[in-house]
């Protein structure tokens, strides 16, 4: 890869890392509080690398045989934190446990299906329960009335470690979708010892500041740092 094109990823990475710390100043947190991680959906292995020089470590994959072949290439980073963040089917599920964070568990069969991926390899499996908060029919996960359910079912697993909510708001501007993740704060601050959810995966390229003022303490960035497709990078 040119050099050129890996400085300018490593610049807009350092860019979207240092939003990160203005929009934890503007809420009154640190930095630390909140876990950047780069989406690489079609993103080659050496654009990842660039990132990875600068300090990247997770990496959010939306599909499972992508993610193998770059999990190979990327073999010797060997400190990568792989996080899937697509919608996951239930015979990809003994693969997607071996993921550092599912964020995408929206129903009790898929974690059923995880948490014997998990008994299998002998190791609990990490995830976030997808939280449909706008209701949207396009969109995989469980209806927030739906969720103290879910929820319980969850952590009656033994192999099954839920961390945490994710969400995936509508396409609005920042202001327009602050309400709902406001109220995915407070959809995890009303359920059931919250003091174990501790994470909130929401926010992307568009709305990450505005999550993180509202508490995410995940925030998936992708075109912010690699481009769009169109532009190459």
């Amino acid at each position: 890869m040119a050099a050129n094109v890996a400085n300018h990823l490593i610049t807009r990475y350092e860019s979207v890392r240092a939003r990160i710390a203005e929009a934890c100043r503007r809420a009154g947190r640190v930095p630390e509080d909140v876990r950047l991680i780069a989406v690489t959906k079609d993103v080659p292995a050496e654009h990842m690398r660039a990132v990875a020089s600068a300090g990247a470590r997770r990496f959010g994959e939306n599909y499972v045989q992508e993610w193998r072949a770059k999990r190979e290439r990327l073999a010797d980073l060997s400190d990568v934190e792989w996080h899937f963040i697509g919608r996951l089917q239930r015979n990809k599920a003994h693969l997607a446990a071996e993921f550092a964070l599912v964020h995408s568990v929206g129903d009790e069969p898929l974690a059923v299906a995880l948490e014997r991926a998990g008994a299998r390899r002998g190791t609990p499996v990490n995830v976030l329960i997808q939280v449909n908060v706008a209701g949207e029919m396009t969109k995989g996960g469980v209806r927030p009335a739906d969720l103290p359910a879910l929820l319980a079912g969850l952590r009656c697993l033994a192999w099954i470690r839920v961390q945490g909510l994710m969400a995936i708001p509508p396409l609005l501007s920042p202001e327009e979708v602050r309400p709902i993740f406001r109220a995915m704060r407070a959809l995890r601050d009303a359920q059931d010892r919250p003091e174990e959810l501790r994470e909130l995966s929401m926010g992307m390229s568009a709305d990450f500041e505005a999550a993180i003022e509202e508490g995410a303490t995940l925030v998936r960035v992708g075109r912010a740092i690699f481009g769009s497709r169109e532009e190459g990078a």
